[in-house]
């Protein structure tokens, strides 16, 4: 309000839009441009991958597969952490640049890193279930870890979608989990609801409004439902800021080297985006968003309830502040239903894929995540 009333006191405009001023402004970004464009056409393709910290294979079952990433300290803490992402989009994101790179700081810190790479999904894998990735990829990848570095449990840490995985995993198979971290991960699915001064997520407020017979049409009408309709969806959820991504916010990194490789080493991430189980979706929506019946202990895998209260080893539960796809209140929606005492959250600033490449959030995610299983392994 100074600046305007100081403005109008000496007779200025606020905004200069003489003639004059307008053509320094557009030369100024036809320079911009210019120098973006030189940028673009000096980059080779091996200077926008992603997923580069080395790592080896060391199991596979169908398309997926299991990785150990190599160690770079002298003696990494006894007890493993597996990693299992979301199937709605591919592991990398952990990784996506050297130098904001989630798993390389885990390294830096002292831990043995495993992850999974649920792979491509193809027709063959049409008819698996939330219990076939449970019970039977996430076991076996759980077990290899443990046969190969002799611990009788291991850390599971799981992200988003992949974190309701681990969370029934631990449930089912709480001798084999020493420590619980889920990151960013939906558990009460309706606990947005009625709260105006909360965001409320917008795959939550999209089911709310879905009946089974629509989860139905579509997963019968596509079988997997494709990584680019899954791609879309994301962009509906704020269609104006994907717009201004590729347009404005575009223009402004284009001439910084820097800048300009991370946006399009995420573009990269987010092009890549895997066709999804269609009836792990159906069950993925029916079950979890539109019943919400993961908090009600009403979830079946297997032929086994999955009981919250059985979790009853320590668990780390982390949520971002911003995060209108898990919205926060989902993932505290945990609190109170597990069977341990031991229980710990911790707000990251930012959004659900800021928590694990945002500056803010990187300074408190690993570096905490490590101080709270060293205090388990010293207890």
């Amino acid at each position: 309000m100074a600046t305007k009333a100081a403005a109008k006191a000496e007779g200025k405009a606020l905004f200069d839009v003489s003639p004059a001023a307008l053509a320094k402004e557009l030369a100024e970004v036809r320079e911009k441009i210019e120098r973006g464009a030189k940028l673009l056409s000096a980059l080779k393709e091996d200077e926008i991958e992603i997923a580069l910290t080395p790592k080896d294979l060391v199991f596979s079952a169908d398309m997926v597969t299991l990785h150990r990433y190599r160690p770079i300290v002298a003696n990494p803490l006894p007890i493993p952490v597996l990693i299992s992402y979301a199937l709605i989009g591919r592991y990398q994101m952990i990784d996506l640049e050297q130098e904001r790179s989630f798993v390389k700081k885990l390294l830096a810190q002292g831990l043995d890193v495993y992850v999974i790479d649920w792979g491509k999904p193809k027709r063959a894998q049409r008819w698996l279930a939330i219990d076939d990735y449970v019970n039977g990829y996430l076991d076996d990848c759980v077990d290899v870890v443990r046969e190969r570095t002799g611990a009788r449990a291991i850390n599971l840490l799981g992200i988003c979608q992949g974190g309701v995985f681990s969370l029934c995993y631990a449930a089912l198979h709480p001798d084999k989990v020493k420590n619980l971290i889920l990151t960013v991960t939906p558990v009460d699915f309706h606990a947005d609801r009625g709260n105006e001064k909360l965001a409320s997520g917008y795959m939550n407020l999209w089911t709310r409004a879905t009946r089974d017979e629509d989860v139905d049409l579509m997963v019968d009408a596509w079988g997997n439902l494709p990584g680019p309709i899954v791609g879309f969806s994301f962009l509906m959820m704020n269609p104006v800021a994907n717009i201004g991504k590729y347009t404005t916010d575009l223009l402004g990194v284009i001439d910084d080297e820097r800048k300009l490789k991370g946006f399009l080493r995420m573009e990269r991430w987010i092009a890549d985006r895997p066709d999804h189980p269609g009836e792990v979706l159906r069950q993925w929506l029916r079950d979890f968003y539109i019943h919400n019946r993961l908090v009600k202990n009403q979830v079946e895998l297997g032929g086994k309830r999955v009981d919250l209260r059985k979790v009853t080893m320590p668990v780390l539960n982390i949520f971002a502040a911003e995060d209108v796809i898990v919205p926060p209140p989902t993932s505290r929606g945990l609190k109170g239903r597990v069977g341990t005492s031991d229980y710990t959250e911790i707000e990251v600033p930012g959004g659900h894929i800021g928590t694990f490449v945002g500056s803010k959030a990187q300074n408190i995610l690993a570096p905490r995540i490590v101080e709270w299983l060293k205090a388990r392994i010293e207890r």
